[in-house]
């Protein structure tokens, strides 16, 4: 049996077990530790398996995936997100679809802190769904912006998906951070002006919502004050060079800690459960970067990632051709597969060709992890809209897809203006850290 054909049959079985919902960590371990073990020996598979773990353990830039989650936890259990929506509730909330859009840019805000898309959906929804229902607003309307807006939560930074992204690729995290300022922010104000002219075009889908005073303003913004020193200092340093990326989790998760205690709105029991939430989520992330580096060599061993570059690079569609062709792969993907479990799986094999091509990889993971929000959004899978339906109950499944599938075109034509004008992504890290 050849190796490509070892390599091939591999990842037929790797997509089995992920179709059988066998754990994503788990599944991708089996297949890559089975593979070098048959296209190598047992030996060699153990004795990768016993360095790789220690090396991802080790690695000191991974601590800001604990850090980073701690914060958003300890943001969410201290009540400093609905401060946050209040916020933005009392400065844009009385326009037609302020409320869909207030809650937009709080989900862009508390992206800013915890980096997690789930996170944002789910803590937003809480805070937001309800007072546009109280508001009349469309059902489809209101869950698609929760949804839609959650999905900012992995790409303006901190963001857990450009964490692995540069572990996976060897590329700074750093430089990644600030590459996915401009298109975040892009990206909110995309989804706000797209709110803004559905309210227009049909009045009943978002009413108005009521007019707040200038002390109602101040108050809101007041309230949202800690959550705002905090983004600042932490993001902040990062990008003026005061902070590492790992510095600035510390200081950030320390910080948030300090006002959720001092604001006597963090207990025991509620540190407590922002300290278990996120150490199962850091032990999922851990558990998936270390079975990737067991797949990585087996599709090394196999050929496949070569096999195909070679492939696609023969078509002669030119360097665009193909790089079209890899983002329409993740857009399938992603209407099967988790996030995480994409950038695993596909790194290995796409990652070479874009280098090959001559593509700056900063930009290159930008798109990545925009397409990667699509996923979130995309049936069947659609994690943020499960997460929705979690909150709205009474909404069919449905109409929440429905309600998404605008945004979801948003996001297409965010794409295109980030291929068209690279800019966009590259103005930050060229400027600031060269």
């Amino acid at each position: 049996m050849s190796t490509e054909l070892v390599g091939a049959l591999g990842i037929l079985v790797l997509f089995a077990l992920l179709v059988l919902r066998i754990p994503v960590a788990f599944a991708i371990f089996v297949v890559g530790f089975g593979g070098i073990a048959l296209l190598d020996s047992l030996n060699s598979a153990l004795s990768l398996l016993a360095s790789e773990t220690f090396t991802i353990v080790s690695n000191a830039e991974l601590i800001v995936i604990p850090l980073f989650i701690l914060m958003g936890n300890i943001a969410t259990e201290s009540g400093m997100s609905r401060k946050l929506y209040d916020a933005a509730y009392a400065l844009i909330g009385s326009v037609r679809g302020g409320l869909a859009s207030a809650t937009v840019v709080g989900c862009a805000g508390f992206a800013a802190l915890c980096g997690s898309s789930v996170a944002s959906a789910l803590t937003m929804g809480r805070v937001s769904l309800s007072e546009m229902e109280r508001f009349n607003y469309s059902a489809k309307l209101s869950t698609g912006a929760v949804a839609a807006g959650g999905t900012l939560g992995i790409l303006i930074p901190p963001s857990t998906g450009f964490v692995i992204y540069a572990i996976l690729t060897q590329q700074s995290i750093g430089r990644l951070f600030l590459a996915g300022v401009l298109p975040g922010i892009m990206l909110c104000l995309l989804f706000v002006i797209l709110i803004m002219v559905l309210a227009t075009i049909k009045p009943t889908l978002a009413p108005s919502g009521p007019k707040t005073s200038w002390r109602e303003k101040q108050q809101g913004l007041l309230g949202a004050t800690p959550i705002l020193i905090i983004i600042l200092l932490t993001i902040g340093g990062i990008y003026s060079g005061i902070f590492s990326p790992v510095e600035a989790a510390a200081v950030g998760a320390g910080l948030t800690i300090l006002f959720g205690a001092a604001m006597r709105k963090l207990t025991l029991a509620s540190f407590w459960r922002a300290a278990q939430s996120s150490i199962t989520t850091t032990a999922t992330v851990m558990l998936i970067l270390i079975a990737a580096h067991m797949l990585n060599p087996f599709l090394a061993l196999s050929h496949i990632p070569q096999a195909l570059g070679d492939f696609l690079i023969g078509l002669d569609i030119g360097p665009y051709g193909v790089l079209l062709i890899i983002l329409a792969c993740y857009l399938v993907l992603g209407c099967f597969l988790e996030g995480f479990a994409m950038l695993v799986l596909t790194m290995p094999i796409f990652f070479p060709v874009i280098t090959q091509l001559g593509f700056d990889p900063i930009w290159f993971g930008v798109l990545v992890v925009l397409t990667l929000e699509m996923g979130l959004i995309s049936p069947p899978v659609g994690v943020n809209v499960f997460i929705v339906k979690s909150v709205a109950p009474n909404v069919p499944l449905r109409d929440i897809f429905k309600g998404v599938m605008p945004f979801w075109l948003v996001m297409i034509a965010a794409i295109g203006l980030l291929i068209v004008f690279p800019e966009i992504v590259l103005f930050l890290p060229d400027t600031m850290m060269d």
